[in-house]
């Protein structure tokens, strides 16, 4: 029985790593290429892609976003019982869905595209939404094979599929953007062309991932069939499956959508708001432009390995609560929020101390609003810790049947965020910092009721030293000494690049040793993580300990 505990922690934790590996992966190559990208459009091109991806966003939330983890939450219950053939007819069923619901909300960005441009005030953004349409029904029928996978536990075609579709993404995005900026630069909608060779890229990237997954099924389709031979269980009525996909997805639509809505509502409301305190668009789009891809994108890179855990979360807890392994739910809660914080905390301070020498480094060409940058790194990057902590929790309370719960923080939240930020941009003259309190404030409430609930509903006891204190100790002690010898070598050596290399070396060399020496995990807790082994005999080296 011991023996069945420690493989089933080890197979968690190696499908986490891998899933969260290639979630890294993806993410920073999405950060790199979004550098050239960012600098390419200019500050009114980054404002236009911004809002049509946060359209685009909503619309994929409201049509594929929940499909992977409402797949894999149906077929892990499923398998749990050794139910192949219910499992099957779970992705056939899910497979109709995204028909239905991609081609509805390819229709909506498509023929809605001009409509959608004058309600935000943006010209030209109907270009890049009619690209980004095709690529939500494709997405669609990307997150129905990903979350059939997952449900198996089997992280590999997530993950390979993530990492090729941001490769082609990259490339494809890098090339037409630069392209269809050359070729329409005296046009005057060289911002609305740039961001539409952007979103070119997506398109392309997320055909790519299909392609892979699906050639994936298909090899794997005979042996999961040989299972189905074997099953005697009872065939579950399509309409069952149905409808237990729906109240799967609608919760997750809902709560995600809330989330989503957020940030383009923050499009709309700084929009219309600012221009009626007479600003110009330029310098709207410009400001917007800013927050969203300067500053949101460095935030939202760290957030990629919490997502990562959380994918991985959702079949390992439900099918320990259909087996009635309470204890072990907890202990796994215990320990996807320490990695999560351990993760996110230093990521943190980090971007917080180097702000000013990131962004010199990665945005040589946007140096007009790169003070504006600089002072939304170092005020919102809390926000990492707080995106990260509200994901995570909110896959633990839908993994163990509280579907609703997530939706009304995210709700009760959403309405704080829209007051907090209409109320800001009205009353004072903060601009867009008034994105950036919201942009904090939204997971800050989201991670309070979520945990609550999680204390409450599970019976589980939070440990803040544990969970927060130690790892947010050792990440100030990071970030002195990253301060310290960003400066020393800067100093020594007149070179941003080389003073940051350092820099992020001596951070990583610190917060290790630290975080080590400081019991932030136990020894069965190190254990359980990949080459855990190799790490309990390296701590004990250096810290001398049997």
């Amino acid at each position: 029985m011991e023996n069945n505990k420690k493989s089933t922690k080890n197979s968690f934790m190696i499908q986490g790593a891998v899933l969260a590996g290639a979630g890294l992966i993806t993410k920073l190559i999405g950060f790199a290429y979004r550098i050239p990208v960012a600098n390419i459009l200019g500050d009114q091109g980054n404002g236009l892609y911004s809002i049509a991806f946060g359209i685009y966003n909503i619309a994929l939330t409201l049509s594929s976003y929940s499909l992977p983890l409402a797949v894999s939450k149906l077929v892990s219950a499923r398998l749990a019982k050794k139910e192949y053939k219910n499992s099957y007819r779970v992705l056939m069923d899910a497979l109709l869905f995204a028909l239905i619901a991609g081609g509805l909300a390819f229709a909506l960005l498509f023929f809605g595209a001009d409509a959608l441009a004058d309600i935000y005030q943006s010209e030209g953004l109907e270009q890049p939404l009619r690209i980004l349409a095709p690529t939500v029904f494709i997405v669609a029928f990307l997150g129905v094979f990903r979350g059939f996978f997952q449900g198996m536990k089997n992280m590999v075609p997530t993950a390979m599929s993530q990492i090729l579709e941001q490769i082609v993404n990259a490339i494809v995005s890098v090339v037409a953007a630069y392209q269809l900026t050359r070729i329409f630069a005296e046009s005057g909608q060289v911002a609305a062309y740039g961001a539409m060779g952007s979103t070119i890229g997506t398109l392309a990237g997320a055909a790519s991932a299909l392609a892979l997954v699906a050639l994936l099924f298909i090899l794997y389709r005979p042996r999961f069939q040989k299972k189905m031979l074997h099953d005697t269980n009872e065939d579950e009525d399509h309409a069952l499956i149905c409808k237990a996909l729906i109240l799967t997805v609608i919760p997750v639509i809902l709560s995600q959508t809330i989330y989503q809505i957020g940030h383009t509502l923050d499009d709309f409301l700084f929009g219309n708001l600012m221009k009626l305190k007479g600003f110009e668009e330029a310098v709207i789009k410009s400001m917007q432009g800013v927050y969203s891809t300067q500053y949101n994108q460095l935030v939202n890179l760290p957030v990629a390995i919490a997502t990562a855990l959380a994918a991985t979360t959702i079949p390992n807890i439900v099918q320990l609560n259909v087996q009635k392994k309470h204890d072990e739910a907890r202990a796994q809660i215990t320990s996807v929020i320490k990695i999560n914080m351990v993760i996110a905390i230093p990521a943190a301070v980090g971007i917080a101390v180097l702000a000013k020498p990131i962004m010199m480094l990665l945005y040589p060409n946007l140096v007009t609003y790169q003070p504006l940058a600089v002072n939304f790194l170092m005020f919102g990057s809390s926000a990492v810790v707080f995106y990260a902590l509200s994901t995570i929790t909110t896959s633990i309370l839908q993994g163990s049947n509280y579907m609703k719960l997530p939706v009304i923080h995210s709700l009760a939240s959403l309405i704080m965020h829209v007051i907090i930020v209409a109320g800001l941009l009205y009353f004072t003259d903060l601009g867009a910092y008034a994105l950036l309190i919201g942009n904090v404030s939204f997971p800050l409430i989201v991670s309070l009721l979520n945990c609550r609930s999680v204390a409450k509903h599970l019976n589980y006891r939070f440990c803040p030293m544990a969970l927060f204190g130690t790892p947010l100790v050792a990440s100030l002690m990071m970030g002195i000494a990253t301060l310290g010898v960003y400066h020393s070598v800067h100093f020594i050596i007149p070179s941003n690049f080389v003073a940051i290399l350092f820099a992020i070396i001596a951070a990583v060399i610190v917060y290790v040793f630290v975080i080590l020496g400081g019991n932030c995990f136990t020894d069965q807790e190190i254990i359980d993580l990949p080459m855990g082994l190799r790490i309990l005999k390296l701590r004990n080296k250096i810290f001398r300990r049997k």
